[in-house]
């Protein structure tokens, strides 16, 4: 009987934690963050209300998540360490507040500041880099002048041996045709005389 008792106690106080972690998620994902206004601090109580004890303060522009809606003028909300409890409404802002716009610009500003410490450390290489390219560059522009001078060349030589060829074909040929001719001639001129003593004969 005690053990049915203790297992229906246990079965109990299981199914509670569990319903009160599940409220407590529910919570967390419908709550969203917002900012303590740049006030010196503000108080933070146990309930919906100035007669609630005071469990601590919370400094101006901390970011915070907010836990429930508006009640009695209070707010339930979750500090940066984890904390939670009640703080006046009218301390509340959904803007960052100089402390937390601050904080983020100084962020900004060192990433900033680290970056150009690496871009400084890189530049002498990257302007090493860039003169050797530029040299190379230069050498390349170099060969492909040269190599275009050399083709032009070529290509001009090429035309003045196909001219001196044409020129040594035509006198050629001019030649064997008055050669032909000269021939032809002389051919005839003896087939004639001969033709002509032996007539007289």
């Amino acid at each position: 009987m005690l053990k049915h008792c203790l297992l229906g106690l246990i079965l109990t106080a299981t199914t509670f934690m569990s319903s009160a972690q599940e409220a407590q998620t529910s919570a967390e994902t419908n709550a969203q963050n917002a900012y303590i206004v740049d006030n010196l601090y503000t108080f933070m109580r146990s309930g919906a209300g100035k007669n609630y004890r005071l469990l601590g303060s919370v400094d101006a522009g901390s970011k915070i998540t907010v836990l429930s809606e508006q009640n009695n003028g209070f707010i339930q909300i979750k500090d940066e360490k984890g904390r939670e409890g009640w703080v006046e409404a009218k301390f509340i802002s959904n803007e960052a507040g100089l402390h937390q716009q601050y904080q983020e610009l100084s962020s900004s500003m060192t990433i900033v500041q680290n970056q150009l410490r690496q871009a400084e450390v890189e530049l002498p290489k990257l302007q090493q880099q860039n003169h050797r390219l530029t040299e190379q560059n230069q050498s390349l522009s170099a060969q492909i002048a040269k190599l275009k001078m050399t083709i032009e060349q070529e290509r001009t030589g090429k035309q003045a041996a196909t001219a001196k060829e044409k020129r040594q074909l035509l006198t050629y040929g001019g030649a064997i045709a008055f050669i032909g001719l000269f021939i032809g001639i002389i051919l005839t001129i003896a087939l004639s005389r001969r033709k002509r003593y032996e007539g007289w004969a």
